[in-house]
């Protein structure tokens, strides 16, 4: 449920990310929202130290597993913003999700036992995205490239994530990863030039969606959910932010889908089932996660 409910706020993100792109270069925004993330955290993780609540780890693995986890979080969504820029809300929402298909192929060759339900959930939502990014003259746009781009990258950090997470804290995790995506972000932005407070200003709305609930809740919800979650069933979850992003395309912006692309939703949604339902009886998360979690 936590993974499912951060793709539902990742997926209406799209729409943010489209409005945003109208004022701010894409440096500006991820430097933005990712510090933006990292600060809304700082609170809780006070009051979970203070309480004794957090997970006492190794400080070198945190840090250690947050800065690859930020790094692979800033290049992901440094492309998806460049792809967003010229492609639709909801085209940029499925092909991200096509890290679905790229994480248990990673996965396979780093050692991850994958089972026949999560194959057959791969595949029904591999066909899905297909339906809905792919023309029938079998093109895509300059844009849709980027973001074809973002999935790969995203596919791995969906495997560090599932790595480090249930070691650490996934609050102090979460925070730190989103730390080093905005620290690097704002170096690169401070050499290309600091955008003006009016540009910021005329999206903040956008921008608070963007860094106190697209970073700050919803990825500290996939780190917590990934502490539990194999990181196949956890991507097949997460892949259900490319409907979202269609449908708050279409209530948001008015971005209409045809009956093809409704296809591709019914066929992601019926892979994310499979994947779950099917394997209930047939895979121990536990056991799963922890096998990747050695090193």
């Amino acid at each position: 449920m936590l993974l499912l409910l951060a793709s539902l706020i990742w997926g209406v993100a799209f729409v943010a990310q489209k409005n945003a792109a109208n004022s701010l270069n894409a440096l500006s925004i991820m430097a933005i929202r990712f510090l933006m993330g990292a600060a809304v955290l700082v609170p809780l993780i006070w009051f979970r130290r203070k309480r004794g609540l957090h997970v006492r780890a190794s400080g070198a693995l945190l840090c250690r597993g947050a800065l690859f986890a930020g790094l692979a979080m800033l290049m992901a969504a440094y492309l998806q913003q460049i792809g967003i820029e010229s492609t639709t809300a909801s085209s940029a929402g499925f092909i991200t999700g096509l890290y679905v298909l790229f994480v248990p192929l990673i996965g396979v060759f780093l050692g991850q036992r994958v089972g026949w339900p999560a194959w057959l959930g791969v595949t029904l939502a591999t066909m899905g995205l297909y339906f809905i990014s792919i023309t029938a003259e079998l093109h895509m746009s300059r844009g849709d490239l980027f973001v074809f781009g973002c999935a790969v990258v995203y596919a791995f950090h969906v495997l560090i994530i599932g790595k480090y997470a249930p070691r650490c804290d996934p609050i102090e995790f979460a925070a730190l990863q989103f730390l080093v995506a905005g620290a690097v972000a704002a170096l690169c932005m401070s050499r290309s030039g600091i955008p003006d407070w009016s540009n910021i200003s005329s999206v903040w709305m956008s921008m608070v969606y963007l860094g106190a609930v697209a970073v700050g809740v919803a990825f500290t919800l996939q780190v917590v959910g990934q502490r539990t979650a194999p990181p196949t069933h956890a991507a097949i979850l997460l892949s259900m932010e490319s409907p979202f992003a269609a449908i708050a395309g279409a209530l948001l912006i008015t971005e209409r889908l045809s009956v093809r692309e409704y296809m591709g939703c019914a066929l992601i949604l019926a892979g994310i089932l499979a994947s779950q339902l099917l394997g209930r009886n047939n895979t121990k998360p536990a056991n799963e996660t922890q096998a990747l979690s050695s090193d």
